[in-house]
């Protein structure tokens, strides 16, 4: 079994006296490992860094195999280092996506999402763009939400609130006087523009109830991960 492809670089760890085992998310292969021989060097650890964009070719005798990879330094983010919050971001996707999705399954939409975010860690509005590849995380698993019309009225605009349940959101006149059931839906998220501090913690607060709902299962009752609990505990706190 022999392929190429281009990834993102989840996380490593040695294994034996000068090899190492990464994880990446990959454009058309998903999340995969394989074991990087020389990885332990000096040369070789100072690239395989998360967040690290690599070019792959990995080979295995058989497919279901761990195979090793061939690897090559396509983007470094190392500067990211330097930025407490947009390290933060960066660490908090890596570790979801390490947590949400099964291994060697591809998510073409996901991945070109997680390009673009990683590519906009520690430029201005990035948060907003952290909130909404959580939206596409979310999707991607099998709970998208749908912020498109009112689910009691069909409304298109208007919409403030989220249903727990179903995940559709809902009007206020929608609501009526289920209103403090239901999940806060932060002004602007259902579109592409920027949004305000607030609603990013805002934004968060929806993501992560459904995320924590969603991915229980798999993370065997444990809560979310920690890196993406200190991302939320840095942007809200206050400027």
């Amino acid at each position: 079994m022999d392929w190429r492809d281009e990834g993102i670089l989840l996380s490593m760890r040695p294994h034996g006296e000068t090899s190492a085992i990464i994880e990446v998310m990959t454009a058309a292969h998903g999340r995969h490992m394989g074991v990087v021989r020389g990885g332990a060097s000096r040369k070789l650890a100072a690239a395989l860094q998360p967040g690290t964009g690599l070019t792959l070719e990995w080979r295995a005798r058989l497919d279901d195999h761990i195979g090793s990879y061939t690897v090559e330094p396509l983007k470094s983010r190392a500067h990211l280092l330097a930025d407490r919050l947009a390290l933060a971001g960066l660490l908090s996707v890596c570790t979801l996506l390490h947590e949400a999705l099964p291994e060697r399954e591809p998510h073409p939409a996901l991945w070109r999402k997680t390009l673009t975010l990683m590519d906009a860690l520690g430029q201005e509005g990035w948060p907003a763009a952290y909130v909404r590849w959580e939206l596409c995380l979310l999707e991607e698993i099998g709970f998208g939400l749908d912020l498109s019309s009112c689910a009691v009225t069909g409304a298109t605009e208007g919409l403030v609130y989220v249903s727990p349940k179903t995940g559709r959101a809902v009007t206020a006149q929608g609501a009526g006087d289920w209103a403090d059931r239901l999940l806060p839906l932060p002004e602007g998220l259902d579109g592409n523009g920027p949004l305000s501090a607030e609603a990013v913690v805002s934004g968060l607060r929806l993501t992560g109830f459904f995320l924590d709902r969603e991915l229980r299962p798999v993370l065997h009752d444990r809560p979310l991960p920690e890196a993406r609990s200190r991302l939320v505990d840095l942007l809200a706190r206050p400027a």
